[in-house]
């Protein structure tokens, strides 16, 4: 592999003589070896997007003449149709305010358009990262409003997964609305209530939930571009930033608009951590169903064993035959992790000194990760797992006979005590609630009859 000498203000660093980044992103792959992942391709995206938009404003505000600014143009549509991926090599977790990924984007762009004026990689005399690719900007602005067009991408392929997810759920709500079952609480029998009913309510809470994600897209869709350094707008001309912003918004088809306090919209990462704190929720949920799916499935001689879960694989190496909740068990991890990834995002979200937050790569990952769990799985778990629930129903019919708790329905009509000795007897003989009322003659058959059902 050949070899060429790219020169920035440190000195002059050896790149491959094939390579698209420059200088900066030469020194900064060797610092940051961190996660071993490459830039989300959301953050590929958005850069190449703010880039585009801020070439085009800054040629209209007529401090970027239009040769240049249309090479740097082509160069991000090049980038933006899947060319040149393979250049953005900072890892995920970079520098401060990811000041690294916005100079690896600089280059790439940069040398790109170089090759599109006829020049060479590294000429930058004739088109600078910095001079040119970077006029109007700073990683401080650019970096922030990238965060929030890519994840504002990620929740976009979210949301139909946890619609797929609400849609399976309340499929299971109608077929399962007639199945009787002991209802549950501090995991002690409890009044009844039916199968249906839990899923319902199951659907309910996630569409709550999903619309905490909704209402949390709102602050991201403000956006700081055009701020710089310290959201003053330094080295900005007049009327570019609100050209910048209706570029960006043109082509990422979001509605994004100008933050109107800059400062604040580089001081403060409420708009991501707020984000965050919806995914979270929306997990919390999620663990909650998938825990008692777990449950109601567990058995199927000594466990409940009323719910029946489709086998996705073979449960144990060791014993034949086992079936295990691994889906849901699966989605438990995941939630975890969410609430995990949340953790990051709000502890980094409190560590901004003065006029900038510096933690945003952190960030971005975390909540990238779990936007991504979700979209990949959800749609696996809804198919492989919700849609396949089966009901026990000899089993819930069984429990709803034999369980004393329902001895509460009776007590109106023949008091706390009685009701009190009756759930005795039914634990120490083993005979039904109904079985002792008639047998005692504290009601007729018929009054037991229409009060249980």
């Amino acid at each position: 592999m050949g070899y060429r000498s790219d020169r920035d203000s440190l000195g002059t660093v050896k790149i491959p003589a094939d390579a698209y980044y420059g200088p900066f992103t030469g020194r900064a792959i060797k610092q940051y070896h961190v996660t071993g992942q490459k830039p989300h391709p959301y953050l590929i995206e958005s850069f190449a997007m703010i880039k585009r938009s801020a070439a085009i404003a800054n040629m209209r505000t007529k401090t970027l003449d239009r040769k240049r600014g249309n090479a740097i143009v082509k160069a991000c549509d090049k980038i933006l149709a899947g060319k040149y991926q393979d250049q953005f090599v900072v890892d995920m977790i970079n520098s401060g305010a990811g000041t690294a990924f916005n100079m690896n984007t600089n280059e790439v762009v940069a040398n790109v358009a170089l090759k599109i004026l006829h020049k060479g990689l590294g000429q930058y005399k004739y088109l600078h990262p910095n001079d040119h690719v970077n006029m109007s900007q700073s990683s401080n602005d650019t970096f922030p409003t990238a965060m929030h067009v890519a994840i504002l991408f990620a929740i976009r392929d979210t949301l139909p997964a946890i619609d797929k997810l609400i849609n399976s759920l309340g499929r299971k709500a109608k077929q399962f609305s007639s199945y009787k079952k002991v209802g549950r609480t501090h995991l002690m029998d409890a009044l009844p209530v039916t199968l249906g009913s839990e899923f319902a309510s199951y659907t309910t809470a996630l569409t709550i939930a999903r619309d905490g994600i909704v209402s949390a897209k709102k602050e991201l869709e403000k956006v700081a571009l055009g701020g710089t350094a310290v959201g003053t707008g330094a080295n900005t001309p007049k009327g570019y930033r609100n050209i910048a912003i209706t570029e960006l918004a043109k082509k990422s088809k979001l509605p994004l608009r100008p933050q109107q306090d800059m400062q604040y919209a580089l001081q403060s990462r409420y708009a991501v951590a707020n984000m965050s704190s919806a995914l979270k929720n929306f997990s919390g949920e999620l663990s909650k169903i998938a825990n008692d799916i777990r449950l109601m499935a567990s058995g199927p001689i000594a466990g409940l064993s009323e719910l029946g879960i489709p086998a996705v694989h073979a449960g144990s190496s060791i014993m034949p035959g086992k079936v295990n909740p691994s889906l849901a068990e699966c989605m438990n991890m995941i939630c975890f992790s969410i609430v995990g990834n949340d953790t990051t995002v709000t502890l980094a979200a409190q560590a901004g000194q003065f006029e900038l937050n510096v933690m945003l790569p952190v960030m971005l990952k975390a909540v990238l990760d779990s936007t991504d769990m979700l979209t990949n799985f959800l749609p696996i778990f809804s198919a492989n797992l919700i849609d396949g629930l089966t009901a026990n129903k000899k089993k819930l019919q069984a429990n709803i006979e034999k369980s004393p708790v329902i001895v509460t329905l009776l007590a109106p009509k023949i008091g706390y005590q009685k009701s009190a000795d009756l759930f005795k007897e039914s634990l120490k003989t083993g005979k039904t609630i109904r079985e002792l009322v008639i047998s005692k003659k504290l009601m007729t058959k018929k009054q037991v009859d229409s009060l249980l059902k």
